[in-house]
C-alpha cells in the first residue's frame, strides 16, 4: 500500500455502548456505573466501622456500671448482715468494713470506698444496723465519656437476737 491512492487510517478501537445513546439519558454505560460504585463499599466501611466500635465500647461501659451497681448493693447487704451479728458497735463496724472490702475488690477505684454506719443502742430484740457504701467506678470514663461515676448502696439489717453478746 504504497501507492498514491492508498492511505492508512489509524483509529482507536471504539467501545461498544451499552447504555442509552447521546441525548437519550445520562449517558453512563454499564462499565462506567460499575467504576463509579467501586469505592462506595470502602467509604461505608470507613464511616461505619468506627461507629460500630464506639457503640460496642459504650455497651461495655454501661455493663461495667450495671455490674458495679449490683456489687455495691450486695456489699452493703453483706456488710449490714455481718455487723448485725456482732455484740458491740466497734466489732460490728470492723466486720462490716471487712465484708465491704472483700466484696468490692476490683470493682471500685482504689481508695474510693467509703462506709458509713447508723448504729443502734444494741439492746436485745431491738434496733437495726444500717450501712451505706459509696465508691467511684470507672463506668463510661473507661471509654472516654464523662467523669468517673460515684455510686451508693444502702442496706439495713435488724440486730440478730442470737448475736455474739459480750458480758454476763
Amino acid at each position: 500500500m504504497t501507492g498514491r491512492g492508498a492511505t492508512a487510517v489509524l483509529a482507536w478501537p471504539r467501545r461498544r455502548r451499552t447504555g442509552p445513546g447521546p441525548g437519550q439519558g445520562q449517558g453512563l454505560g454499564q462499565g462506567d456505573a460499575e467504576r463509579a460504585d467501586a469505592g462506595i463499599a470502602t467509604i461505608e466501611v470507613v464511616i461505619l466501622a468506627p461507629l460500630l466500635v464506639l457503640f460496642i465500647l459504650v455497651l461495655l461501659g454501661l455493663g461495667q456500671m450495671v455490674d458495679a451497681r449490683s456489687s455495691l448493693d450486695g456489699a452493703a447487704r453483706d456488710a449490714a448482715r455481718a455487723g448485725s451479728l456482732q455484740g458491740d458497735l466497734g466489732t460490728a463496724k470492723s466486720q462490716a468494713r471487712s465484708a465491704v472490702t472483700d466484696d468490692l475488690s476490683g470493682i471500685c477505684l482504689s481508695g474510693s470506698v467509703r462506709v458509713t454506719y447508723q448504729g443502734t443502742d444494741w439492746r436485745p430484740q431491738q434496733g437495726v444496723f444500717a450501712v451505706q457504701v459509696t465508691c467511684r467506678v470507672r463506668g463510661l470514663a473507661s471509654v472516654g465519656f464523662g467523669p468517673k461515676t460515684t455510686m451508693k448502696g444502702t442496706f439495713s439489717s435488724p440486730l440478730d437476737p442470737y448475736r455474739r453478746l459480750t458480758g454476763g
